[in-house]
């Protein structure tokens, strides 16, 4: 990626996508609009597996445009967590939006490995985790992040499983 300094404040250097700050200062936006408005919205965690050992520069980046490309709208954010996750918003969307969304995004990343392991001979395995809901007054906006992290972390116990998501009630 080529580094602009128009983008600096609000983009991770490596990826190319938001940093943490940005995605949640516009989640936190989101959740109160979609309380006013009566909204759906989703919340998901990506957790790409890259071994340190791999040498592959922009490895990282090429999987994440991949990523993008499955979300389609442009209302939708895709922030860097830290170095091992990432959160995908996904705005005005219901179960079933979700589910069509991560199968995209499953789709892709697929593609991604098929491609990657012409070349290379390993491939990466990742976990995506997500809960949907409808924000409200008496639901607190710490609560889905801390279900999604605790869903990734179940689903990275699980070797045989690596997407999943959830309605929070």
């Amino acid at each position: 990626m080529i580094y602009s300094f128009r983008n600096s404040g609000f983009r991770d250097p490596e990826t190319g996508v938001y940093n943490q700050t940005y995605f949640m200062e516009v989640f936190n936006r989101e959740w109160h609009r979609h309380i006013r408005d009566h909204q759906s919205l989703a919340l998901l965690y990506l957790c790409p597996h890259i071994h340190e050992t791999v040498k592959q520069p922009h490895l990282l980046e090429f999987f994440m445009k991949q990523v993008q490309e499955a979300i389609l709208r442009t209302t939708d954010l895709v922030a860097r967590l830290n170095n091992n996750s990432f959160a995908l918003g996904l705005f005005n969307i219901d179960e079933q939006g979700t589910q069509i969304v991560l199968h995209r995004i499953e789709e892709k990343i697929e593609l991604f490995n098929l491609e990657y392991g012409k070349k290379y001979t390993s491939h990466v395995d990742y976990e995506l985790a997500g809960y949907t809901c409808t924000p409200a007054r008496n639901l607190r906006i710490e609560l889905i992040f801390e279900d999604v992290e605790s869903l990734t972390h179940e689903l990275e116990m699980e070797k045989n499983k690596h997407i999943e998501l959830r309605q929070m009630q």
